[in-house]
């Protein structure tokens, strides 16, 4: 394992090459309100954060990252475009990996401009391309602009959208949802329980946190879910197809305009990629060495939006990504309203490049 002030350097070696980029430096606590977090994230984020209790300030996490308190301070500033980077510590439980670190340095870059997407997108790529060029890593991408434009474009009802973009970061959940809302009918004692004027006579007393008014709410959502038709088979298909769409950058790109002619909700979202490859081979990005997924991230980078990516290094499979980002609308409007700010941004983890030898 690397000596920790091997990676202190490496970390800040990698701040200082993003300050030279115009990044001011941002630095926050390491104990965060987690109310905040679980506002954003709901309870989710308790199985990968850990909890502690302040007598004063109540429920409190360890940093888990950087980027909700540096949203939050931008927003609260009322700053339009900026750009900033950090070094620090983050903090994540591993339950199920015993392997993978629970702490560890994390370098960001993140860019607000909501001038034009696709430069500043392209922008953050880059500079983790220039900077991590010595390590020879694999690079990838996805857009989950394109997963959530399938979804709002499918010819269903508002709660079944909701629940299939609620689930968008959970693949199996999310098959397992369009596999049922494709199909019709109820489980029988289910469709009993709906079907009963009066689902508390004769139960006794209730019991438990939800109100018997949140409960019949629940039942009324039941009812009109029984009632939707399902998504139509052509619907699934597509969006299947989508799913499964990954080669080079430029051949998903062919891929999925050829598939935009079938199905226009994901064109705007299609040709927004397109508008970003011009930008990024015009910061000198080959993307004939580009992986492109549709599904890439949807495991991994759950607040994120838009443009994703990453980094790695196939002789060390062990070892986790290099690097990491995307885009993050939607989590500046979920903190600031609508007057969130577009940003895009990422991160770097200092102690897999002294794991690798060093990118200097």
């Amino acid at each position: 394992m690397p000596a920790k002030g091997d990676i202190r350097d490496e970390a800040n070696r990698l701040r200082a090459l993003i300050e030279e980029r115009g990044a001011e430096v941002f630095e926050t606590d390491i104990l965060q309100p987690a109310g905040a977090l679980l506002d954003l994230y709901g309870e989710d984020i308790r199985a990968r954060a850990f909890v502690t209790h302040d007598p004063v300030r109540g429920e409190m996490m360890l940093r888990p990252d950087f980027t909700v308190p540096l949203v939050r301070r931008h927003m609260d500033e009322g700053r339009d475009q900026a750009r900033y980077t950090y070094a620090g510590e983050v903090f994540r439980r591993q339950e199920d990996d015993p392997d993978r670190a629970s702490e560890y340095l994390q370098v960001g870059y993140e860019l607000f401009n909501g001038a034009d997407a696709a430069e500043a997108d392209s922008e953050v790529f880059a500079a983790f391309a220039s900077i991590l060029a010595p390590l020879g890593l694999r690079m990838e991408m996805g857009d989950i602009g394109l997963l959530r434009a399938a979804v709002l474009g499918l010819d269903a009802t508002k709660a079944r959208k909701a629940a299939l973009l609620h689930h968008l970061w959970r693949p199996g959940r999310f098959k397992r949802l369009l596999d049922q809302y494709s199909t019709t009918g109820m489980d029988p004692a289910r469709a009993a329980l709906l079907d009963t004027e009066e689902p508390f006579a004769g139960r006794g007393k209730a019991i438990g946190l939800r109100s018997t008014s949140d409960i019949m709410d629940r039942l009324d959502a039941l009812r009109a879910e029984r009632e939707a038709p399902p998504i139509d088979a052509e619907a699934i298909r597509r969006m299947d197809a989508l799913l499964n769409t990954k080669g080079t950058a430029l051949e998903a790109l062919a891929s999925l305009t050829a598939l935009a002619d079938g199905f226009p909700a994901i064109a705007p979202a299609v040709e927004s990629l397109a508008n970003r490859f011009d930008a990024l081979t015009a910061h000198g990005i080959d993307l004939s060495r580009i992986a492109f997924e549709a599904a890439y991230g949807r495991t991994t980078l759950e607040y994120y939006d838009g443009f994703v990516f990453g980094f790695y290094a196939d002789a060390r499979p062990d070892l986790p990504p290099v690097a990491t980002g995307g885009r993050y609308n939607a989590l500046t409007r979920a903190i600031g309203g609508e007057a969130g700010v577009p940003a895009v941004g990422g991160v770097i983890r200092p102690g897999v490049i002294v794991d690798l030898g060093g990118a200097s």
